[in-house]
């Protein structure tokens, strides 16, 4: 068996690898030195936009960025010493026949990666920010490049991809530093409307942690069915879920205790059930058997049993004066005299 065709392709790569040793050897140097090049890019960007006022989740991105940014630079230096050959436009041009798939393929992970850098850039709501989305409400926890955590108030995580939240709308209740809340009371219709606002906003001024300004108010916005209703509204700062529980429990409370003590009714919702048992004689008769309309002024419409017995009067009288014209039985006709 012959082994000199063997050993002289053994041989050839050997001289091969010898001849690109110092090319890779140089490569890994230059990885080396790009690896630390990142980590002193990632580090000047991150003191460049310390004292800035963008949101933490942004000065993260932007480091992560131009790590990685720094990273691939050397890589492609690092290739195109290594293989000679490799340049980065053959690269992109083998990449162009595969990017399609991989575009479809990653569609989604392209779309949330967008959107959560314009929703950086942009910040509709920032960390610690209080937001609704659809029927998830809590505390924006992690803004990150695929999606956004928030904690819901009763303690837990809902994930939230970044291009519903891009498209979609979204509700940021602590985006300003006031809120204001309302309620609405319902007072009995015998009470007098202006010492039930004056005593609501008594109530309400007094509570802690209402604002002056903008001065709370007391609306009539209802005639109800069993109950005038006044909304009371009144604001707040900070606008967080923790103080809009506590300053509408302290003004209810206050509200309450204030309108009992001054004698106003808060009447809870009545139903008024009238019974049709009238008998024929009282039917349709309104000074005797109402059903919710008034009785009115002077003479009112009779009642059908008092019509359907005047009729029947009436009748019978028509009768006997018919009885009484008619001749009796047997008596001769009375006979008619010819015109003269």
């Amino acid at each position: 068996m012959d082994f000199s065709i063997a050993w002289q392709k053994i041989n050839q790569m050997g001289r091969d690898f010898m001849s690109i040793l110092p090319n890779l050897l140089f490569g890994v140097v230059v990885f080396v030195v790009f690896i630390f090049i990142a980590r002193g890019v990632k580090s000047l960007v991150e003191r460049l936009l310390e004292n800035r006022e963008q949101s933490v989740s942004l000065k993260l991105l932007l480091s992560r960025l131009s790590y990685v940014a720094t990273l691939i630079l050397g890589v492609l230096v690092t290739v195109t010493i290594m293989v000679p050959s490799f340049t980065p436009a053959s690269l992109l041009s083998a990449l162009g026949v595969g990017g399609v798939a991989i575009g479809f393929a990653f569609k989604d992970i392209f779309q949330n990666f967008l959107a959560g850098i314009l929703l950086l850039l942009t910040e509709p709501f920032k960390i610690n920010d209080q937001i609704q989305y659809k029927d998830f409400e809590g505390t924006v926890e992690t803004i990150q490049t695929r999606a956004t955590t928030i904690k819901t108030y009763d303690g837990r995580r809902v994930v939230i991809p970044n291009a519903e939240l891009f498209i979609n709308a979204v509700i940021v209740n602590t985006a300003y530093e006031m809120r204001r809340l309302q309620y609405d009371i319902g007072i009995g219709y015998g009470d007098s409307i202006e010492e039930a606002r004056k005593f609501i906003l008594e109530a309400v001024r007094g509570v802690d942690g209402v604002l002056t300004e903008p001065a709370p108010e007391a609306l009539v916005v209802d005639l109800a069915g069993s109950s005038v209703n006044i909304r009371a509204r009144w604001w707040i700062n900070p606008p967080r879920r923790a103080d809009i529980m506590g300053a509408q429990d302290r003004v209810l409370e206050a509200i309450k205790n204030t309108l009992t003590a001054n004698g106003i009714d808060l009447p809870f919702p009545t139903q008024q059930i009238l019974l049709h048992d009238q008998t024929e004689v009282t039917d349709g008769d309104r000074k005797t058997q109402r059903e919710g309309w008034p009785a009115g002024e002077g003479d009112v419409p009779k009642s059908r049993a008092t019509v359907r017995q005047e009729q029947q009067e009436a009748a019978q009288k028509a009768q006997l004066a018919q009885q009484a014209t008619a001749p009796a039985p047997g008596a001769p006709a009375p006979v008619k005299q010819a015109a003269g």
